[in-house]
């Protein structure tokens, strides 16, 4: 296949006498023109606020962590975040950066108070670099230390000092005040949103209790620690009342609820690591070994956790994180005169759940139905799923259904920020599946092609996932079959056409994901693609062939857009209704999909109530639905549409 072929065949450089390589190509790059240059190796993707892991949200991050450390070592008990469109200020009330070292701690790279860990024992930020990076990659960026009624106030601009004050005496409590502006040459168009700083706010006061943030005036606080995590994650009523354990430098909290697949929140030193870690392997196996144990019974550990939903927090001295961004712990010793995470976390899991189970039976017995439960509908389905699998291995994926993306043609030459820009496309038919393929970023987008309408899994146990054909052969696509450990793209988006039709398919899926993957949803893995409904164009312009791509077309996602778009043009307008993603052309389809996509994640909060919304949405109450239907009718007006 063309799409196939090696991406590094353009022509050879090295006889190409145009190339130079000189002295004066090597260059030396001063601090904060490196992180402006190549910010994505300081706080991964850029981005506009649009989404949780922007990078505006790892500037608040890295301020944040810095208040946090101060409170973990016991000083402050509050920390003050506002945000405007303007500024973020973080002010805490710790001890305040040593007033001789504001300058140095703000923007000498490798700077910093936690090199050694009698200061700073078990801190997310070891390396000195993440002030310094939210320093050069802000138009604006001011730093306030106060130390036993002294203050030092240093002010920058895109890392170079502005401003520098003496130190004054003050009456104001100890701490340290950061406010900064995110440069908008570099994110572009952003924007802060609740919806993403407030999970992030509250899992800061999960993992340590007693601390309160006061953010735009709105108080965060709690008393039950990683069992108020779980209450607030949960959309799903638990089987049994969480079991929660602490101990010195770890705490964890697990249950069971009536839904298929894993849920884990995982923490190191109050760092939410999203990718998980060696303290997450060491976590499964531990909880699966001692259940096994405990039960004496020979149970596969995909039955043992299956359903389960648990957090799991610890803290590490000078822990090694695989990327600045800090999202999976890669260290494998507790510190260096320490044990190993695996030993730390296998040794306290093996004690203390152990122990839990023989003074609480009626939950013991709880879990023993839950997990035998699990056996027998794997058993049941042993023979489906053996078949199923072989199916999808004699299917060639590649040619007949999946369009896969170089990332992962050619694992060895795909970097980490390509797999995590890696994105499916789930299409309905050949028409639309043929538009986006033609234009879609062959290194990280792949396109998965849907075969008719999928069926409604509401209610339907997993077997139904093998024996369909295509829920089996989209599982064995996205490689999510054992858990979404080993998902093969990080972005699952569903493209359908906008219609009744379109709508539908969309719903199906949707169902299937919340159904047997609902931590696909969660972890914010699936999206729905927004297409435009009308072009409105000038149709003198387009009469001379310049449609496309020209000043004077307009793609409009909503009526309000098309209405717009229509007084801009007057009587030249010509509008075209879109109803299917086939009627657009591949190179008006170029944009849709690119840098300026618009793609809706899928979210799932407890709030959602995701069970009664399947159940009446999806379920077999169909005199209400169509009551519903019939009450929330809206008649589309087409008589301006050409």
């Amino acid at each position: 296949m063309a799409e196939q072929e090696d991406i590094f065949n353009d022509a050879d450089l090295n006889n190409n006498p145009e190339v130079q390589y000189v002295e004066d190509d090597i260059i030396t790059l001063d601090w904060k023109e490196h992180i402006r240059r190549r910010p994505g190796m300081y706080i991964g993707k850029l981005g506009d606020g649009s989404v949780s892991d922007d990078g505006i949200y790892v500037l608040l991050k890295e301020v944040l962590d810095n208040a946090i450390d101060e409170y973990m070592m016991g000083y402050g008990k509050q920390i003050t975040i506002d945000i405007t469109d303007e500024a973020v200020t973080v002010r805490d009330y710790g001890r305040g950066i040593p007033l001789g070292k504001v300058v140095d701690a703000s923007s000498k790279m490798n700077t910093g108070g936690k090199y050694d860990s009698k200061a700073f024992k078990k801190s997310v930020g070891l390396n000195g670099v993440g002030i310094k990076a939210v320093n050069a990659l802000s138009t604006h960026f001011e730093i306030c230390s106060v130390r036993d009624g002294q203050e030092k106030k240093v002010t920058f601009e895109r890392g170079e000092i502005v401003d520098e004050q003496p130190i004054v005496e003050t009456d104001k409590p100890n701490g340290t005040l950061v406010k900064f502006t995110p440069d908008n040459s570099i994110f572009h168009n952003y924007a802060y949103r609740e919806e993403f700083i407030v999970p992030l706010l509250k899992n800061y006061t999960f993992l340590n209790t007693g601390l309160s943030i006061l953010f735009n005036g709105k108080r965060f606080y709690s008393r039950g620690g990683l069992l108020d995590l779980l209450k607030e994650n949960m959309t799903n009523e638990p089987l049994y009342a969480p079991i929660h354990l602490k101990g010195d430098d770890i705490e964890i909290t697990l249950t069971h609820a009536k839904q298929y697949g894993e849920e884990y929140y995982t923490f190191v030193n109050g760092q939410h690591t999203t990718q998980g870690g060696t303290h997450l392997t060491a976590f499964k196996e531990a909880v699966s070994r001692t259940f096994k144990d405990y039960f004496g019974k020979p149970f596969e550990y995909t039955d043992i956790r299956n359903g389960m939903i648990a957090a799991v927090s610890i803290k590490v001295e000078e822990p090694v994180f695989e990327s600045q961004t800090k999202t999976k712990l890669g260290s494998r010793d507790m510190g260096p005169d320490g044990p190993t995470v695996a030993k730390f976390v296998g040794d306290f899991i093996k004690k203390e759940l152990d122990n839990y189970l023989h003074r609480n039976l009626e939950i013991a017995d709880i879990i023993l139905k839950k997990i035998q439960e699990s056996e027998r509908e794997r058993k049941e389905m042993a023979g489906v799923t053996k078949k199923a699998r072989e199916m999808a291995k004699k299917v060639n994926l590649h040619n007949k259904k999946l369009l896969d993306c170089r990332v992962h043609l050619n694992d060895s030459r795909g970097d980490e920020n390509k797999k995590l820009a890696s994105s499916i496309f789930i299409t309905e038919g050949d028409s639309a599946a043929g538009s986006i393929t033609k234009i879609r970023n062959v290194e990280t987008q792949a396109v998965f092609s849907l075969r008719g309408k999928p069926k409604n899994s509401f209610g339907l146990t997993r077997k139904i996932v093998y024996e369909n054909d295509e829920f089996n052969l989209l599982q064995a696509a996205l490689n999510i079959e054992d858990g979404i450990d080993g998902l093969r793209y990080n972005n699952v988006i569903i493209a359908t056409d906008a219609d009744v039709d379109g709508m539908h398919i969309r719903l199906l899926l949707l169902t299937f994901f919340l159904q047997f993957f609902p931590d696909l949803v969660k972890k914010g893995h699936v999206y729905v693609l927004q297409t435009p409904l009308f072009r409105v164009r000038n149709k003198e312009t387009s009469k001379r062939g310049k449609g496309a791509g020209n000043a004077d077309t307009y793609y409009c996602y909503s009526d309000e857009e098309r209405v717009a778009a229509i007084s801009k043009l007057g009587s030249k307008a010509e509008i075209t209704r879109f109803k299917g993603l086939g009627e657009i052309s591949p190179e008006e389809f170029r944009g849709f999909i690119g840098n300026d996509m618009r793609a809706d994640r899928v979210t799932l909060k407890k709030e959602d109530a995701v069970g009664e919304l399947l159940e009446f949405y999806m379920g077999k109450n169909t005199m209400d639905r169509q009551m519903f239907i019939i009450d929330n009718l809206i008649v589309e007006d087409d008589s301006e549409i050409s």
